[in-house]
């Protein structure tokens, strides 16, 4: 991570680098949802309307997003929907399931393993013994079906429908299946993975299948690949910012820095990193530009300081209490206002600047409404987490 002396990279410059990195530049656009998870690492899934929504704001041609997304995610299995980072549930290109398991999973399904066994225990549920047959069992039943919600799952395995006691006395109390706590546990561990919902691309409910076989990698060796990719779309970042994407302790994010033989460079919040060979200068892109970008969209939540591109002012107005994003809507760089789908379809946003962008950039943002419009068509999405600013707006 040499230090030298360290290039002082500007606010301009970071925006510069996030249009044409995250592929939101008019001549950045990609030509498949793979190009799109891959250029920015991996799209948040807690909402399965923010995959799509994501694709489609980077696409050059949207009007095949769904069909596309869907290929992707349950044909090819080019895409894979699994829990990674900060335990928290994301579509990765499938070639990384290895580095986010290696990196990011292990230490989580351990400890969620050892929570299940544990309330099983308090419970006075079966053993780990039993709990191991069931789940062998299960699997097993999984790869005959090839994908299977609990539900039929439980019909293979009827164990899965058993029930135990949580946090028996207490005031959060409650009745927790086997089933959704197990495949909760195997989600982490790497073992089964989300298959195809029952509904349409906006449903929330998901057939499970059994995740693609990848090698066990070293942790430290995966920690530095993930990294690695990260920093190349995201860099110039924090440690702060990396030790909050990825959720690693400081030592983790300190070791995969030195292991990438990180650059330093300056930033107005302090030191920043760049993968190595990426200190140079990047050029803004010729043409100016306007995103609109969905809840939960991997932009606005890449970094944990976003002042360089979010008004902190804004935020309780695009954030939900949980500190999830609402919609946004972006133009060269950064966020200047929010947006939302009405009941009759219609994209209404909203330039939260007192002064105004102008018209030229209001007409920019008017077209990539209609772009939305154009593919989502008759369906209708409501953020799973929503905002003041998205409420209002999609009140009318």
């Amino acid at each position: 991570m040499g230090d030298g002396q360290q290039r002082y990279v500007g606010v301009a410059e970071r925006r510069a680098r996030l249009a044409l990195r995250h592929r939101l530049a008019g001549t950045a656009r990609a030509a498949a949802p793979e190009e799109v998870a891959g250029s920015l690492v991996a799209l948040h899934g807690t909402d399965p309307a923010t995959v799509y929504l994501a694709v489609g704001a980077r696409l050059a041609d949207p009007t095949r997003t769904v069909a596309e997304t869907e290929r992707a995610l349950y044909e090819d299995r080019s895409l894979v929907r699994m829990h990674g980072m900060r335990h928290t549930v994301f579509v990765f290109p499938t070639d990384l399931t290895a580095v986010v398991h290696a990196s990011t999973g292990l230490v989580v399904a351990a400890r969620e393993r050892a929570s299940l066994l544990k309330d099983m225990a308090k419970a006075g549920a079966p053993d780990a013994a039993w709990l191991k047959e069931v789940e062998e069992s299960a699997l097993a039943a999984l790869a005959r079906r090839g994908q299977a919600t609990a539900a039929e799952l439980a019909r293979d395995e009827p164990r899965l429908r058993e029930q135990f006691v949580y946090a028996a006395g207490k005031r959060y109390e409650g009745i927790h299946t086997v089933s959704t706590r197990l495949l909760r546990v195997l989600g982490v561990e790497g073992r089964v993975v989300r298959g195809r919902p029952l509904g349409s691309w906006t449903s929330t409910q998901f057939r499970w299948a059994v995740a693609p076989e990848h090698p066990e990698l070293d942790v430290a060796q995966a920690q530095a690949e993930l990294l690695r990719r990260w920093l190349a779309v995201c860099g110039p970042a924090t440690e702060g910012d990396l030790k909050w994407w990825t959720g690693w302790k400081v030592t983790d994010v300190r070791r995969a820095l030195a292991a990438v033989d990180a650059r330093a460079v300056r930033l107005d919040e302090g030191t920043g990193y760049v993968v190595e060979g990426d200190v140079d200068p990047v050029a803004a892109p010729a043409e100016p530009w306007a995103a609109l970008l969905p809840g939960l969209d991997p932009t606005a939540m890449g970094w944990q300081e976003r002042d360089w591109y979010l008004p902190p002012e804004w935020r309780p107005l695009l954030f939900d209490g949980s500190g999830n994003v609402g919609p946004t809507v972006w133009l060269d760089g950064r966020v200047v206002g929010a947006w939302a789908q009405r009941a009759d379809g219609e994209i209404a946003w909203r330039v939260l600047e007192p002064r105004g962008v102008g018209r030229e950039a209001e007409t920019l943002i008017e077209a990539e409404a209609e772009r939305v419009r154009g593919w989502v068509g008759a369906t209708r999405v409501t953020p799973r987490f929503r905002t003041p600013s998205e409420k209002e707006l999609a009140a009318g």
